[in-house]
This record gives C-alpha cells, structure tokens and sequence, in this order.
C-alpha cells in the first residue's frame, strides 16, 4: 500500500474482500486514508488476514463476516460497520459467486443464488447503507461488474444476467441518489490475475486475449475504485467503466 491521504476520515464497506479483486481494493482505500470494513461470508482468516494488513501499515480496520444476499445478515453489517467506526461514506459492492454451468442443466437454485449473491446483494448492501451515505454529504458506491456481461460467455447465463443487471442498477441509482451527493459508477474488469476457489479457469477466458499481451493486476482494479471513491471524481456517476486491458471497447 503507497501512503495517500485523500480518502483520510471516511469509512469504507467492501464485500467480498478477503481475498483477489476485493482484498486489493480494501488495501488500496485504507492507503489513501479510509477506516475499512473487511467483509467475507464466512471466510473469517483470510478477512481477518486483509484487516491485519491494514492494520500494519498504519491503517484502520474492522471484520465483519455476513452473506450479503441475506437480508436480516445486511442489516446486522451495516450498523456493524458504522458501529465500529461511527459513519459510512463508500460502499464497493464486490461480492458474488461465479459458477459455470451449461443452460439445459441449470437448476432454478442455482440461478437464485448466483442472482441473489451479485444483483440482490448489491441492493441489499446499497439500501442498507443509504442513510449513512445520505448523512456522508458526499457518499460513493462503486459497483463491481464483469467483462462477460458485454461480450457473452457460455455456461455464464446467471452470472451475465446479474453482473448485467448491476449496470442498470448503477444508471437508476445515478439518478435516484444524485440529489443527496452520491455517485454510484460500475467497475468492469477483464481478465484479472486472481486466485479461484475452484482452480479452474472459466472457459471464456481462452476466447479474450488482453491487446495489452497479459492480466491485469488486482491492485490496478483497485486504482480505479480509489479514484472513484475519491475527490476528483465528483463529477462522474451513472458510469460502467471498463479495465480489460483492450479485450473489449466501449
């Protein structure tokens, strides 16, 4: 983590930030400034893991294990970050499962919980957290998107479906929070250098070769939600922003 301090008195919310994308991005935020609450469904050492991080480098940070598709769970975390740190100002909502599965074989269970764990989260975790980034004056959620919801994949239809339905969530949500100072942008990543839980790579990975001739980095993902997060980008909302390295060109 580089020392910065434009993020210096507020408080950051990032799911799904034990580890990959999600660690870089909680590391980043508590480097320019920000207190950090550390969020995993129920991997509480590598959470813990991301928090002590912080903590070393000089930095503030709480753990707070919760399912973010729970209701009663979403709850329970935001006032358990506000609790912890006595406001909240950015909300990153950068949890999800990605499963593979070919349509014909794809049971209604597992379409309601990669569904429920990206889009419905993100609801969840926003509608939760809104009071507090309403009393922020200037509250920031950056949604976490993916690179197959522009270019298609197989055996991704829930994943697509829901990473696609967070950029219509972040347009409406632009316009509905505007009024209160919140800007609500969407991140896409590409194909990023990260470690999976099941050790395989998704097949759609082979079809996308970077223009750039490699993945990117976790913390170059997690740049761009700082900048997002920051001062000098009051000016940007109701935004999909694409980091893949050239596969894709909006």
């Amino acid at each position: 983590m580089s020392v910065r301090d434009e993020l210096s008195g507020r408080v950051a919310l990032v799911t799904g930030s034990g580890r990959n994308i999600g660690r870089a991005i909680a590391l980043e935020l508590a480097g320019a400034g920000a207190a950090v609450v550390v969020n995993a469904r129920s991997a509480a050492a590598e959470a813990e893991g991301v928090a002590d991080e912080i903590r070393r480098a000089g930095g503030r940070a709480s753990v707070q294990l919760a399912d973010v598709a729970d209701p009663d769970a979403v709850s329970a975390l935001v006032a358990a970050a506000v609790g912890a740190f006595g406001r909240l100002d950015i909300l990153v909502n950068n949890a999800g499962v990605r499963k593979e599965t070919d349509f014909a074989h794809m049971q209604y269970a597992e379409w309601r919980e990669i569904v429920a764990g990206i889009l419905d989260a993100a609801y969840l975790c926003s509608h939760a957290a809104l009071p507090h980034l309403i009393a922020s004056g200037s509250g920031t959620i950056v949604n976490i998107g993916g690179l197959s919801s522009w270019t298609g994949a197989a055996g991704r239809a829930h994943v697509i479906a829901a990473k696609a339905g967070l950029v219509g969530l972040t347009r409406a949500l632009a316009h509905d929070l505007a009024r209160y100072g919140i800007t609500v942008n969407c991140v896409a990543p590409g194909l990023i250098d990260t470690r999976r839980a099941s050790g395989k790579e998704p097949a759609h990975h082979a079809t996308h070769p970077p223009l750039v001739g490699r993945r990117g980095r976790p913390e170059e993902i997690a740049a761009l939600i700082r900048f997002l997060c920051g001062p000098d980008a009051r000016y940007i909302t109701g935004q999909t922003i694409h980091a893949n390295g050239g596969v894709f060109m909006s």
